[in-house]
């Protein structure tokens, strides 16, 4: 098991991929804290399939958008399981709308979630990261935070951002032995996707070289390799995890 007694925090991890990487982090024998923004049926029905493969896991409900939400998070992981040594930036937000429709709200909004979040856990970690002279940092961007896409301004320029604090904070910790990384999906089956058009789906496809929409496992496969001392020389890197969507 890769990860075996690594203690990993997923934040955004009741459903999709943030569940898929937190369920495969259990499966390589981590010690799991998953996170929702509020209890809810879904968030306790991810916390029991992942105890059920006999991981220990723990369910932290906070807003991460907020610091006192993140500081929470790790705060909570930290006296459960003594330390953090995997941090996955997840949680994300849509406000789709084309930008002379988009209100500041909209951009707010996915702003403080998408890209404050992942500043905010972050920071709450780095010290404890620091004092264990060790940690690994993943951040879950997006290619349309490289390409861009019509009617996500907000939703993409986030993702840019976090590209942006991935390399920061990779210079800025290097030398404290933390490593900070990001993973762009491309098209990912989940409940995000879902509700797209059969017509939009088949237009993503086509653009697809592999010939098929990506999963949550394929995400959580390399966020694995990222957590694990396997990558122990990478990092400021962007991963695309996107069938060649974008080459």
């Amino acid at each position: 098991m890769r990860l075996k007694d690594k203690v990993c925090v997923v934040t955004g991890s009741s459903r999709g991929i943030g569940k898929a990487i937190a369920l495969e982090f259990a499966k390589q024998g981590a010690k799991v804290v998953i996170n929702a923004s509020a209890l809810s049926e879904r968030a306790e029905a991810a916390l029991a399939e992942i105890r059920a493969v006999g991981a220990e896991c723990e369910l932290v409900c906070a807003d991460v958008s907020t610091a006192e939400g993140a500081k929470l998070l790790i705060d909570t992981a930290q006296e459960k399981f003594g330390r953090v040594d995997v941090l996955v930036n997840n949680a994300g937000i849509t406000r789709d709308t084309l930008m002379l429709r988009m209100s500041e709200e909209d951009w707010d909004s996915v702003m403080e979630v998408n890209l404050k979040g992942p500043f905010n856990c972050i920071k709450a970690v780095s010290r404890l990261m620091m004092k264990q002279k060790g940690g690994s940092v993943i951040n879950i961007t997006s290619v349309v935070g490289l390409i861009g896409n019509p009617g996500q301004a907000n939703y993409c320029a986030s993702k840019a951002g976090l590209i942006g604090l991935t390399k920061t904070t990779a210079k800025e910790f290097a030398k404290k032995g933390i490593r900070c990384n990001a993973v762009a999906p491309g098209f990912i089956q989940s409940d995000m996707t879902d509700v797209l058009s059969d017509e939009v789906k088949s237009g993503y496809l086509a653009n697809v070289p592999l010939g098929r929409f990506g999963s949550g496992e394929d995400v959580a496969a390399l966020c694995v390799f990222l957590a694990s001392d396997s990558s122990a020389y990478i990092t400021g890197q962007v991963i695309n995890v996107d069938g060649g969507l974008v080459m």
